[in-house]
């Protein structure tokens, strides 16, 4: 399996690249508008054929490449059940799998920090956590949707009960780091550690976070599969226009 994290340091969120030695097919997690270039290189560099974008949500502080990547590729674009994204060619439920050659990306339904938010285990030893669980942290469950109720019963209940030795990439990291694994997080995470239900839910009630700067364009743009509106500011599809956004706190 080929396997590539990569990073926009504008909002601090994490991109990952997947592919098969072997078909050459790939898939990308997460994109970020800005990063097309940068991915359509790596891609061509890596001799892999994008087959599909996969999405853990609906963004609320970056715009996504997805649509973008889909017009010059042809490949097609997943987001999770539930998602208000009509443009998507297909919405994947808790337990299906996404085939890139043989390696087999297998969705995890972890609502919370929004409604329609997806995990995905790759392979056998891999998550790609998305906002459900950070570093040492979590998303913000304020907005979206959000619930922190159903955000600990989803890191507790689903992600908690995978192998300790399975390493977790996250949708964002703020503090530089890059992995971590299921043990660690049990052992480590101060969200969950010592936390009752109610007590996280009490936590999280109380962080009291601004809002994302770009959450007025890029939820807009993230439903219609990163076309960026122009009343928000920017000119369709271009990324050029789109400003950096302010990194959103945990």
């Amino acid at each position: 399996m080929i396997f590539r994290q990569l990073f926009d340091k504008e909002s601090s969120t994490y991109s990952y690249l997947i592919g098969d030695e072997a078909t050459r097919d790939a898939v990308l997690v997460d994109p970020v508008l800005p990063h097309l270039e940068r991915d359509l290189k790596l891609l061509s560099e890596l001799e892999l054929r994008l087959i599909h974008v996969l999405e853990t949500h609906v963004h609320a502080d970056h715009v996504t490449g997805a649509g973008k990547l889909r017009e010059v590729t042809g490949c097609t674009g997943i987001v999770p059940h539930g998602a208000n994204v009509g443009c998507a060619d297909r919405f994947v439920r808790d337990g299906d799998t996404v085939q890139c050659g043989a390696v087999a990306i297998t969705a995890i339904a972890t609502p919370g920090h929004t409604d329609s938010h997806m995990a995905y285990r790759v392979g056998a030893d891999r998550l790609l956590s998305g906002d459900a669980l950070f570093i040492r942290g979590c998303g913000r469950t304020d907005f979206q949707n959000g619930d922190a109720g159903r955000l600990h019963d989803s890191v507790t209940q689903r992600l908690f009960t995978l192998p300790d030795d399975t390493l977790v990439f996250p949708a964002h990291d703020y503090r530089g780091m890059t992995v971590t694994t299921i043990g660690e997080e049990k052992r480590c995470n101060p969200r969950f550690i010592g936390r009752t239900r109610e007590q996280f839910i009490e936590f999280m009630a109380k962080l009291n976070l601004p809002m994302p700067q770009k959450i007025m364009e890029a939820l807009p743009a993230n439903e219609q599969c990163g076309q960026v509106l122009t009343g928000a500011g920017a000119a369709p599809n271009d990324e050029k226009a789109i400003a950096p956004a302010q990194r959103p706190p945990l």
